[in-house]
């Protein structure tokens, strides 16, 4: 009833009565009249849609009487907001300054940016990916000294505080407008199943008025934020509320709405809860409950899931069963629905359910300035954190939503105190790794390592959704941001409880993604899980793990490293119980995820390198670690088998899975974990152990033999030296990498820095990318990355960005220097750090181009040998590999096989084995001390070597070794062939291994010289310390170790030659195999002297080949043992005599000189092309007799000149050379396209700017094309118009420019290549249907063909003689010639006359021609007359494309002829062809004698006055018409070949013309006195002899006479000459006088150099125009400009005043007509400075400010991709839809109408540059380059970019040279489309 009264009145005095009301103490009727219309004005039930009218209502309420501005405005004055708060959306352009941050999530808006000082700081600007808030003023994400100067102020302070009344209404309002909000949320609200998902979405749009209106009221600052904080965390008014009142039907049904909704909410749900989650959702808070996940569980869950799955029929054949396991945490409540106690918890609620909604996201981040909401909103979501990942994995747009759980989760857990707050309160940790595991637990699989029948571990599906799609990644990411608080960290590490749940999250990923190694066939179909897996294993475990390792750095944090290491041992002995894994890892199988491993190891690594903790108390027992060492080493050794092609059969990604291990981003938390725990394990057991397992893994033992030929079970031949040579590089890096042992964070920086740099000179940001950085993002830098830069300064030089003359553009490059080449250079860690094995290849090529370059080797040389810095104290045993007997064994019998040129030896073999060497000469064992006493033979009868020492085994000599060979074998031939001299002993090998081990002293009469033959095997050599080890350990054991009889698997099945035993004499040391070898590569017999020992320095030998390496280890040995110098000299000493064991070795090979095969390839290249060419020439000749022998006959009539005369073309088809014919005509390639470059001119010299403010325009009338425009317009207005389209050229804005590449071509040839390219369906980067093609020859891109005129070339002979008759006999001629028709071969004028006559070929082309030059235009650049089409516009485009032409190559040589000679453009110049195609094209007009301006140019006629009688308009008067346009229509109009002495006299007329105009420009620009004054002298001289060339009394007598029409001089008011205050001299007028003409005489003379071949020679600018009226005869003798009168060059063949008077009277007539106001047309500059493009600002942020966000002008929208024309200014739309026009987009249309279809845009987004040629676009470049000289392509590094000045000349440059077509390589069709 009240309410009804209250709605009639209007709402704001409504609002002022209630707000009285509640003013007053007893307010209780305000609160019932309010009620009551709120109840009215917010129903909910009034129907589906909510009323526009409530929110009004809302509004005027608020304001309580006053205008809701006013009031917003008042609330923001109370303000007391210190931080900025602003929150944006995906896409938003942010900062972020590094040096600032506190935390590297850390953002700034742009404005706040701007308003702070970050000059010299770290930033860079980034494009939000899930949106943000900026942090300005809030000191825990960020220093105060980066706050802006608005937020600086502590603000808060000196506000006042806000009156009580102000919020009242606010207070009691707005409970009433957000429980309707809710409600609306819980009515439309349906569950996914039932209903679409678009539903949700209407209703959201229904909602978006009122959400926005709270987003409205958030940005009002502090005080209504502190109202609205009070609503939403007020409990008693959401119990009131949420209910709903009894009688109110709806708000009941409402409510249970409300609750059926949260049923599903808890993780487990109330179905699940009763049927089997009870039992193992009550573990215990033990560890005993974390664990049974991995164990038992697992098993028991594994045998329901499957019962379920087949009742379900889900489990498909083959398919893989799915896991469930049953959660176990110790929180149940965040197992258990949600209980919703105040205003915001709904919210959050709905906002979930509706997949997080943009405006609700943005309205709940908006309120978290106020400190209260922060913290009650955080406790919120994470209260809700289970649900919301519960929803995210069953969401469709995971990835929209994804993004804007971080946008909210990032703003929250970013600031320390906060996140310690509520993981205190609300066990945040416990519900994230809860979390964790149960969306894990979704996509589980059996895993099938190992034993795949019986392996109880589980991992996780790569193949699911939810790995493939990322989906985990808000939350791991939410993990990560919170670990990298100190405080949080420590809790994480602290619980126990927590670790063994993390620990069994890992366990989910360690031996995901399983390889199988193909063995028969291809796989079909390639699986790219791997990406899923790698990017799991970063993400969901290396990340967390660098997060924890960064909290233990010092020593008080030691106990946390050992509780990690404790439960990783745990877990990974329960993954080896899992998996059943015993001691062998299973066959051909390959997974790359150990993260159990490599938490392990970085942890251990951690633990001794920071927190002194010791190794041996971290390390298992003996037996655990073989263990853990079998499947990284398994992962080393696949890696050799992938790059030896054994993997083949898994396809492609197989390679990418074994390239991401080791590339930058993943390879320090994958392949240096794991070599480091290989190095661990190695330094901890048996040394002979490790190294048997490793040739065991590789594959290679059987190789390992000193017989000539083996049998290999396991390998096929070409597989065995790769393998060998990965099992040596293996051991080689193993023992000489130091990552882990002992370097510091910059040595590890430098030696990753060197190793990257030395493979390819690098870009700044691609080498920041390539170090591997500390992956824990939170330490949001490089290892001390201010060391970064001084790093890169100290071993990079660097390289400025340059051109290459190809134009490809270059960035700015950093290369090692010198020093770092010589001294830093290591091998082995550009092979661990190559992702592609061509990169080491690389690297060994510049290595060996400095050498050259230095001239410290010119050689091939070898790796140089690097030494390494020294060993942690706790890993001196990795020492122990390089002194091992097996070690030992193994090297011998490699020098022993490369000597003797066994199969399978590579140089790179005999290289590792030379690097171990030497390893173990610079790495002794500390302990025992050298044996300088050789040892009594009788100690080493078990074995090869006497001790393990390599220094003492170097010089041991092995007299026989027995080994077991196939019977074909060539050594038991020898074997045969001693027989039957004596009685062999008898064999006593009981060993089945390939070569047995015995220890039984052999019998018979060989007894006195045969001690011991060795024998040895890897294998057996490794059961049997295996055997010792696991029996120490513990003898229950032992049975079980050995399933399968080891040495079975090496026979080889059934092989049909046997296996026997020979005993092989060797008696060799591992130093006399050295020497022998240094003999082989030198091909000397005795290269070492003795001498050589004594002067040797083994520093000298850092660089060089192999000589160098064993010249280098042998000094080494000498110097440090005086034993093994003594055997050295012996060596040396005896003469070796050679073994040739073959006739080429490959040292032969060697010796010849590389230089020598080049020079021999050389001189095969040069005797096949010479040969090739005479087969064609000859090949040619038959050809062309059989075909066409008429040919000639015809030939030699039709010449009745001397054939030498003409002109010979070689057709580069078919490769022909001839004349131009009739019949078959030769061509030009040629390119045509329209042009504007002319029209785009202006009058100054200094570039137009690009506006960056609103002030600043461009104003494009000044510029030629447009200026010209008018002109023409201006005199279609008045004048005559054929008479009009004679008077100026046109083709300054879409003119045709044709080039060429100088190549030419017989037409009929062309035809048929483009009919090949047309069958050609290769694709092509260009157009065949268009006409376009590339030159056969030099590929340069080309539209059309020139026809050559036959006939000679350059008018010579006859047609240049000077002669000496008068000018007035010329004129006479000349009129005569253009009444004559052009004889021309049978030109289309006379087919009209005479239609019998056939046309010929020729003419046929030359139309063609013709049509081609007019489809390259648009139509409207054609058509400037009345009607179109006419001949008179026809002629009007022919003689303005000669115009163009001229005047563009004008502009190539720089605007002036002063360069002279032929210059470039010359020699491709086609001007000759054009002109001659144009002139028999124009012969079909002739032009009308009546109307012939020649006859007005050279004397006076009789006055046609009564023409203007009949109405037509008169004919332009002289001094108004284009004097180049006159001569060019001369000339082309006249027959060719034209004489010389005909052009000069047409040149003499029109320059007398010019040169009126001139004086008549020149007038006008007077003042009046001044041309009183003129006017008088010129009087005064006019009667003086040769007055005629004299301008003073010229330029008198044009003043006198113009002043006789009215308006010429008027038309100027006399202020606009105050400006020119200098009094014009004698000099100036002078000057101006030749500036006026020089554009007529450069035409001219360029004119003539192309028709004549007139030399055109250099001078200085000065003397331009008398070196240019000498080449045109206009004065005998050349005089300096400077003395040189320009009117001396006139030369009238009529009396000069009376022509002068009769040009005047033209213009007088003018007087009284309507055309009289055309008299303006007589003022005319025609110079033009040279085209250039827009001029850019420095940097290119003010750009990006200014663009990014500017609307478009022809739709008024922000463009996504904004772009700029460099040529006009213009802002466009790239790619938009909004501003098309008949399906053409604007960028292209833009290009059409500003450049005639040639654009050049900057993208404002990008930073580059687009070039529209017609059809086609290419990716031009970027001229904004960064500090470092690199591009930053679509802003990714959001560095600071400036201009880059040599680029952007460059890009103007081909702009006017019209080159982007030969230029830039990569063209692509737009398909009208940008």
């Amino acid at each position: 009833m009240m309410a009804a009264l209250l709605l009639r009145r209007d709402k704001r005095s409504t609002a002022a009565h209630l707000k009285a009301d509640l003013q007053r103490a007893d307010n209780s009727s305000g609160l019932r009249q309010l009620r009551e219309l709120l109840d009215t004005v917010l129903d909910p039930e009034r129907g589906s849609d909510p009323d526009p009218e409530g929110l009004d209502w809302c509004k005027w309420l608020l304001a309580g009487g006053d205008a809701f501005d006013e009031f917003c405005r008042t609330v923001r004055s109370y303000d007391n907001a210190t931080l900025c708060g602003l929150v944006w959306t995906a896409n938003f352009v942010a900062y972020r300054c590094r040096t600032c941050g506190i935390s590297p999530c850390m953002s700034l808006c742009a404005e706040c940016f701007n308003n702070s000082d970050h000059t010299g700081h770290d930033f860079n600007m980034f494009r939000s990916q899930a949106g943000g808030a900026c942090d300005c003023g809030d000191g825990n994400v960020m220093k105060q000294s980066g706050f802006c100067s608005r937020h600086r102020l502590k603000t808060g302070e000196n506000v006042p505080s806000v009156p009580w009344d102000l919020l009242l209404m606010s207070e009691m309002v707005l409970p009433r407008f957000i429980i309707t909000i809710i409600q609306y949320l819980r009515d439309g609200y349906t569950e996914p199943e039932s209903a679409t998902d678009r539903d949700l979405q209407k209703v959201l749009q229904q909602l978006e008025p009122h959400i926005s209106f709270l987003e409205e009221l958030t940005k009002m600052g502090g005080a209504m934020r502190t109202v609205l904080t009070k609503i939403l965390t007020n409990q008693q008014t959401f119990k009131e509320l949420s209910m709903g009142q009894e009688e109110n039907v709806f708000a009941k049904r409402n409510y249970e709405k409300y609750l059926s909704a949260l049923k599903s909410s808890g993780l487990v749900s109330v179905e699940e809860k009763g049927a089997g989650g009870a039992g193992a959702g009550t573990a215990t808070d033990t560890s005993a409950g974390a664990l049974s996940l991995l164990g038992a569980t697992a098993a028991a869950s594994l045998e329901d899931s499957s019962k379920e799955e087949d009742q379900d029929g889900l489990q498909g054949v083959g398919q893989r069963k799915r896991v469930k396991l049953s959660s176990s945490t110790k929180d149940p409540s965040i197992m258990d629905t949600l209980k919703h106690k105040c205003f915001l918890e709904e919210l959050l609620f709905w906002t979930i359910k509706y997949e997080f909604p943009q405006k609700m996201v943005t309205f709940l981040l908006n309120m978290l300035p106020d400190q209260d909401y922060k913290i009650t909103f955080t406790k919120t979501f994470v209260q809700h954190y289970a649900f919301i990942m519960k929803t995210l994995m069953k969401s469709h747009e995971s990835d929209t939503m994804s993004n804007r759980i971080v946008h909210i989760s990032v703003q929250l857990f970013s600031n320390e105190e906060l996140a310690r707050h509520v993981t205190e309160e609300c066990h945040l940790l416990d519900i994230m790794v809860t979390v964790l595991l149960y969306m894990m637990e979704s996509c589980l699989i059996k895993s099938e390592l190992q034993d795949e029948e019986n392996n109880r571990h589980v991992v996780v599906n790569c193949g699911e959704a939810l790995l493939k799609n990322n989906t985990y990644w808000p939350l791991v990411s939410d993990f990560i941001n919170i670990l990298s608080h100190q405080s949080v960290a420590k809790r994480f590490l602290e619980d126990r409880s927590l670790l063994l749940l993390w620990m069994s999250f890992v366990s989910y990923f360690q031996g995901m993604n399983l390889n199988k190694r193909e063995l028969n066939e291809h796989v079909e179909f390639e699986s790219q899980t791997y990406y899923a897996a790698f990017a799991a294993e970063l993400e969901a475990c290396a990340q967390p793990m660098w997060g924890l390792l960064t909290h233990c750095k010092v020593k008080e944090t030691q106990e946390y490293t050992k509780t990690v290491v404790r439960y990783c041992l745990e877990t990974l002995q329960m993954w080896f119980d899992a998996i059943g894994f015993v001691d062998e890892p299973s066959l051909n199988q390959l997974t790359f995820h150990l993260p159990l491993h490599r938490y392990y190891a970085m942890f251990l690594s951690k633990g001794v390198k920071c927190q002194g903790l010791d190794l041996d108390s971290l390390l298992p027992d003996q037996e655990m670690l073989m263990k853990i060492m079998v499947h990284p080493l398994q992962i080393q050794a696949s890696l050799s088998e992938i790059h030896s092609n054994m993997w083949v059969r898994n396809g492609l990604q197989i390679k990418g899975q074994a390239m991401t291990y080791v590339q930058s981003h993943f390879c320090n938390s994958m392949i240096d974990p794991d070599i480091y725990l290989l190095q661990v394990c190695a330094s901890r057991l048996d040394p002979d152990y490790f190294i048997s397992s490793v040739f065991e893994r590789f594959k290679v033992v059987d190789l390992l033999t000193m017989a000539s030929q083996h049998q290999n079970a396991v390998l096929d031949s070409e597989q065995e030296r790769p393998m060998l040579e990965g099992a040596l590089t293996f051991l080689v890096i193993l023992s000489s990498l130091r990552i882990h042992l002992g370097m510091s964070d910059d040595e590890i920086l430098r030696a990753e820095m060197v190793s990257q740099l030395c493979m390819n000179d690098r870009t700044h940001s691609s080498l920041l990318d390539l170090i591997p950085e500390n992956p824990n993002p939170k330490s949001g830098v490089v290892p001390g990355s201010c060391s970064f830069e001084e790093m890169l300064s100290a071993v990079a030089d660097f390289k400025a960005p340059v051109f290459e003359p190809g134009g490809s553009m270059q960035q700015g490059m950093y290369t090692p220097k010198a020093e770092v080449w010589e001294k830093e250079f290591d091998p082995i860690m550009v092979i661990l750090r190559t992702v592609y094995r061509r990169d080491v290849q690389s690297a060994m090529d510049r290595y060996t181009a400095f050498l050259k370059q230095s001239g410290i080797n010119t050689g091939n040389p070898w790796p140089p040998y690097k030494e390494r810095t020294p060993l942690h104290p706790c890993y001196r045993g990795l020492v122990r590999l390089l002194h091992c007997k097996t070690l030992h064994i193994v090297i011998f019998t490699l020098l022993y096989k490369i000597w003797m040129d066994h199969q399978n030896m590579s140089e790179h073999v005999l290289c590792m084995v030379l690097y171990l060497i030497e390893l173990g000469l610079d790495n002794q064992v500390q302990d025992d001390k050298v044996e300088e006493e050789p040892c009594i033979e009788e100690h080493c009868h078990d074995s090869w070597f006497p001790g393990t020492n390599l220094l003492s085994n170097l010089h041991h000599v092995i007299n026989f070794v027995r080994v077991r060979v196939p019977e074909t074998a060539p050594e038991v031939e020898r074997k045969r062939e001693r027989e039957r001299e004596r009685e062999t002993p008898p064999s006593t090998s009981s060993e089945s291994a390939a070569f047995g081990q015995s220890s039984r002293r052999l019998t018979g009469n060989w007894r006195e010289n045969l001690r011991e033959a060795q024998v040895f095997s890897l294998v057996a050599e490794r059961r049997r310390k295996f055997q010792e080890i696991i029996n120490r350990s513990n003898h229950e054991a032992s049975q079980a170790v050995r399933p399968k009889s080891s040495s079975s698997r090496w026979l080889p099945p059934g092989s049909p030659p046997q296996l026997v035993t020979e005993i092989l004499e060797i008696r060799e040391s591992m130093l006399s195999l050295l020497v022998k070898l240094h003999q082989k590569l030198s091909a000397k017999q005795n290269s070492l002297s003795l001498s050589w020992l004594a002067e040797v320095d083994p520093a000298n030998h850092a660089h060089g080949d192999g000589l160098t390496a064993i010249e280098r280890i042998l000094a080494k040995a000498a110097a440090r043992s005086r034993h093994s110098k003594r055997c050295l000299q012996e060596i040396c000493g005896k003469v070796c005599p050679p073994v040739p064991p073959k006739k080429n070795s490959p040292g032969d090979k060697k010796s010849m000189d590389k230089e020598e095969r080049r020079q021999r390839a050389r001189e095969r290249q040069q005797k096949l092309l010479a040969e090739f060419a005479s087969r064609q020439k000859s090949f040619m000749e038959t050809a062309m007799d059989v075909e066409s022998p008429e040919t000639d006959a015809v030939m030699d009539v039709g010449s009745t000149e001397p054939l030498e005369s003409e002109v010979l073309y070689d057709c580069v088809i078919c490769g022909q050379s001839g004349p131009s014919t009739e019949d078959r005509p030769t061509g030009l390639v040629v390119l045509l396209q329209a042009s504007s470059v002319l029209g785009h001119r202006c009058r100054s010299d200094t570039p137009k700017r690009l506006p960056t403010t609103d002030e600043e325009h461009i104003y494009p009338e000044d510029t030629c094309g447009a200026t010209s425009d008018v002109r023409l317009s201006l005199m279609q207005r008045y004048f005559k118009d054929s008479s009009c389209l004679q008077s100026v050229s046109v083709g300054w804005d879409g003119g045709v420019y044709v080039q060429t590449c100088g190549h030419t071509l017989h037409i009929d040839c062309h035809k048929s290549y483009m009919e090949s390219l047309r069958n050609d369906q290769v694709l092509q980067g260009f157009s065949v249907d268009k006409g376009e093609f590339t030159c056969p020859l030099c590929r340069q891109f080309a539209n059309s063909v020139l026809p050559c005129r036959p006939g000679r070339g350059m008018e010579t002979g006859a047609w240049h003689t000077p002669s000496n008759k008068s000018l007035s006999t010329l004129v006479k001629e000349v009129e005569d010639l253009q009444e004559q028709l052009g004889i021309f071969p049978v030109s289309a004028s006379v087919k009209q006359r005479d239609p019998i006559l056939a046309e010929s070929n020729l003419s046929k082309e030359m139309e063609s021609v013709i049509k081609d030059i007019k489809n390259t235009t648009q139509k409207k650049y054609m058509d400037y007359g009345k009607n179109p089409g006419s001949p008179d516009n026809d002629f009007l485009f022919m003689y303005s494309v000669a115009r163009t032409n001229l005047e563009l190559e004008l502009v190539h040589r720089g605007g002036d002829l002063c360069s002279g000679g032929a210059s470039a453009a010359a020699k491709r110049s086609c001007l000759n062809q054009l002109f001659h195609v144009l002139a028999m094209h124009m012969r079909l007009y002739s032009i009308d004698s009546a109307y012939n301006p020649w006859t007005r140019l050279t004397q006076t006629t009789h006055s046609r006055e009564p023409e203007f009688c009949n109405d037509e308009r008169p004919e332009v008067p002289m001094l108004f018409r284009d004097v180049p346009s006159l001569l060019i229509i001369f000339i082309l109009t006249m027959p060719q070949p034209l004489r010389k002495e005909h052009f000069t006299c047409v040149v003499k007329v029109l320059y007398s013309l010019q040169f009126t105009q001139a004086l008549a420009a020149l007038s006008i620009r007077f003042s009046r006195e001044e041309r009183l004054a003129w006017s008088n002298t010129g009087a005064a001289k006019k009667n003086t002899p040769n007055s005629d060339k004299s301008w003073e009394s010229l330029l008198g007598h044009v003043i006198s006479e113009l002043t006789k029409a009215k308006d010429v001089y008027d038309t100027n008011s006399e202020e606009a000459f105050v400006l020119s205050s200098s009094v014009w001299s004698p000099q100036s007028i002078e000057f101006t006088l030749q500036q006026f003409c020089l554009p007529f005489l450069r035409l001219s003379c360029l004119l003539q150099h192309h028709l004549y071949g007139d030399s055109l020679p250099g001078c200085l600018v000065e003397e331009e125009f008398s070196l240019l009226t000498g080449c045109l005869s206009l004065t005998g003798s050349v005089q300096s400009s400077g003395s040189m009168s320009s009117a001396a060059c006139l030369d009238w063949n009529f009396n000069a005043f009376d022509l002068i008077n009769q040009w005047c009277s033209e213009v007088i007539a003018l007087s009284s007509t309507p055309s009289q106001q055309s008299v303006s047309l007589l003022v005319q500059d025609p110079q033009w400075a040279a085209p250039r493009l827009l001029h850019l600002p420095d940097n290119y942020n003010t750009i990006f400010q200014f663009y990014h966000r500017k609307s478009c002008t022809s739709c008024g929208k922000t463009p996504k991709d904004p772009a700029l024309c460099l040529v006009c200014g213009a802002f466009v739309c790239l790619k938009g839809h909004c501003c098309k026009q008949q399906g053409v987009c604007e960028c292209v249309l833009h290009s059409q109408h500003c450049g005639a279809a040639t654009g050049i845009f900057l993208l404002v987004n990008a930073s580059v540059i687009i070039i529209i040629r017609g059809h086609r676009f290419c990716l031009w470049g970027s001229v904004y380059l960064d500090a470092h000289g690199e591009e930053d392509r679509d802003l990714r590094r959001g560095k600071p970019l400036y201009l880059c000045e040599e680029r952007y000349r460059v890009l103007e440059q081909q702009w006017v040279s019209h080159t982007f077509d030969h230029i830039n390589k990569r063209w692509g069709p737009h398909y009208n489309g940008l």
